[in-house]
């Protein structure tokens, strides 16, 4: 046993013997850099920046799209049909394209897939913005899908590799960040353009261009990560890029840890194959992916873009009749997903990712069992059909006695007077083929805008709860941004190891993006069948499931170096989740001279004196 300084002492090198010492306190758990007091260079925050530009196209395109298309359905007469393929074919092309994005990540460099995806995101903004029917718009809500897929599944991966330990986590949830900025800015462009009755939906689409083609021209300059240059051979250009990265710093270290780690990886995986097959025989990276794959499926689970996609007819279901309060309200519930997620990126260095991952689900569980309780009492108190007029086509709609049970068939309307707030000459009927704005027949086919019309509810009855569906979906917004928002893509982007960093992003994006799909198409049947309020106790029981999920099997990354993490999954699957590296003690392996004939093993006790053991 040798002795040795404090334990938060700078690692040593040994050159008698070529070894390299990797023992000390996690780099996280102090909050200071690893170097001690060198400073993190400005640089680090261009290459967080111009990457996140993506998130930030991500989040615009999928949030723009709910304020376009109720100028559009009524410009363009878009079917029930043709209103859910503009909306599904995005995140259909996304979900196949993140896919893809591992092989093309591999191929060409994290670099080179983000100037793809900014082309992408530019070309298929041109295309919706000068669409002249909805053919043309449905091409280019594809071609953005496939730009936001690549940079789903890129962008972190490129944050992670570029950034020192003690700010990687911060810096990945920029990514997130600029998505629920996207986001948000997305519904305020919504609500501005949604006075041109003409062609505001244009200017909606069209104006992802901009960010697009700055990214575009800052990633022209800007560096390859330094792990891919060395995973394919580039170690001078490699080294170079990490010093302009790092600053001042001394980043032969780093380096040596960074290329020891790729040739060990290259050793194990010598023999080919393709990568999902390693992955999935491998136990520590098979159990990582696992866990990759399970945030992102449960995060789309808690329902976050039934919320986002839905929020402007969720309000509406609540009863809130104006489409364009409908839309300022729903850039209002966006605005608290930005605000929230700057929490997020505060705390992530802070209290880590588990702890923060277990308080968004508990907060995200309750305010859904609110949002559920908000619409339970407004179907309690549904207004009842007081008026039956005679319908010549004999539908279903004449069968309904009140308009809770009436809004959730599909093919039926409620059509209703109000005086203060008492409803009147109530009646459920049929709405009309070729557009939900109005009823088949009847007082509510040609209604006008005098005040003197009857009212015609289409997805929502006239409630005074509305209230608390509208405090559950802020609650929901700010427990879910800091945590289950940022978290999954955070987490992913740390735990594969290099050869397989590109793969399992690949894969858990790919989940993401069809349990996306998923949730997005279901949710109307699901509420026609289990009401509104069974929609979102049955969201409640999942969110609780991913609970137990993330308390079981998901490890504390946070102040670890990319090439360390990939030991938290050395255990048995879900044996993780109480690891901590702040709480353990912290064991590297050292490694003597280039023939690696021993591996020797040093841990550091509460003593600060380092135990070897060499295994022959």
């Amino acid at each position: 046993m040798r002795p040795m300084g404090e334990p938060g002492s700078r690692r040593q090198r040994a050159a008698d013997h070529g070894e390299r010492s990797l023992i000390g306190p996690p780099s996280g758990a102090s909050g200071e850099p690893p170097d001690g007091d060198a400073s993190t260079p400005g640089f680090v925050y261009v290459l967080a920046f111009f990457s996140a530009l993506g998130g930030f196209l991500f989040g615009y395109d999928t949030g723009v799209v709910s304020g376009a298309m109720l100028l559009l359905k009524r410009r363009m007469n878009l079917s029930a049909l043709w209103q859910e393929l503009l909306v599904s074919s995005t995140v259909g092309a996304a979900a196949v394209s993140a896919l893809a994005g591992g092989v093309l990540n591999g191929w060409l460099g994290r670099r080179m897939c983000i100037l793809l995806a900014s082309f992408i995101f530019s070309f298929g903004g041109v295309m919706l913005a000068l669409a002249p029917d909805k053919v043309v718009l449905l091409v280019g809500r594809i071609v953005v899908g496939l730009g936001i897929g690549i940079a789903s599944m890129t962008v972190p991966v490129y944050i992670a590799e570029v950034s020192p330990p003690h700010l990687r986590g911060q810096l990945v949830t920029i990514n997130s960040l600029f998505i629920t900025g996207g986001q948000f800015i997305a519904s305020v462009v919504d609500g501005a353009f949604s006075y041109l009755s003409e062609d505001g939906w244009r200017y909606m689409l069209g104006l992802s261009v901009l960010p697009a083609v700055l990214q575009f021209l800052g990633f022209i300059c800007l560096p390859e990560s330094p792990r891919w240059l060395l995973q394919n051979g580039q170690n001078q250009e490699a080294l170079q890029v990490l010093c302009r990265i790092r600053g001042d710093q001394n980043v032969e270290e780093e380096y040596d840890s960074i290329k020891a780690s790729v040739e060990e990886e290259e050793r194990e995986v010598r023999g080919g194959g393709m990568v999902i097959l390693r992955i999935l025989s491998h136990g520590p990276t098979r159990r990582a992916l696992i866990v990759g794959c399970g945030l992102q499926m449960f995060q789309q689970l808690s329902g976050i873009n039934t919320v986002m996609y839905y929020s402007a007819t969720i309000l509406q279901m609540a009863g809130v009749r104006d489409d364009r309060e409908a839309i300022w309200l729903a850039a209002a519930t966006s605005a608290t997903n930005f605000v929230f997620t700057l929490v997020g990126v505060w705390l992530v260095e802070r209290v880590g990712r588990r702890k923060l991952t277990l308080g968004s689900l508990l907060g995200t569980g309750l305010s859904l069992a609110l949002l559920a309780v908000g619409f339970l009492l407004s179907a309690q108190s549904s207004p009842p059909v007081t008026f039956h007029p005679v319908d010549p086509n004999n539908s279903t709609c004449r069968l309904y006695g009140s308009c809770e049970p009436c809004t959730l068939d599909p093919g039926c309307g409620f059509c209703f007077r109000e005086n203060g707030t008492k409803v009147l000459e109530s009646s459920c009927v049929p709405v009309h083929p070729a557009s939900t704005d109005h009823a088949a027949w009847g007082r509510c086919y040609n209604k006008t805008e005098d005040g003197k019309s009857p009212i015609w509810a289409y997805n929502y009855c006239p409630t005074s709860y509305s209230w608390v569906v509208l405090m559950g979906l802020i609650l929901y917004l700010a427990f879910f941004a800091p945590g289950m928002g940022p978290m999954p893509w955070t987490v992913n982007s740390e735990i594969y190891p290099l050869w397989a960093r590109s793969t399992g992003n690949a894969c858990s994006a790919g989940v993401n993006w069809i349990f996306n799909v998923v949730v997005s198409l279901t949710f109307l049947h699901v509420a026609e069948y289990l009401t509104y309020y069974g929609a979102f106790f049955l969201y409640t029981g999942l969110v609780f499931l991913a609970l137990l999920f993330v308390l079981a099997c998901l490890p504390e990354t946070r102040g670890l170096q990319l090439e360390d993490i990939q030991n938290l999954f050395m255990g048995q699957l879900c044996s993780c989740g109480a690891s901590s590296p702040t709480h353990s003690r912290h064991v590297h392996y050292i490694r003597h001279g280039s023939g690696y004939s021993s591996a020797q093993y040093g841990a550091l006790d509460s003593d600060g004196a380092i135990a070897y053991i060499t295994l022959k």
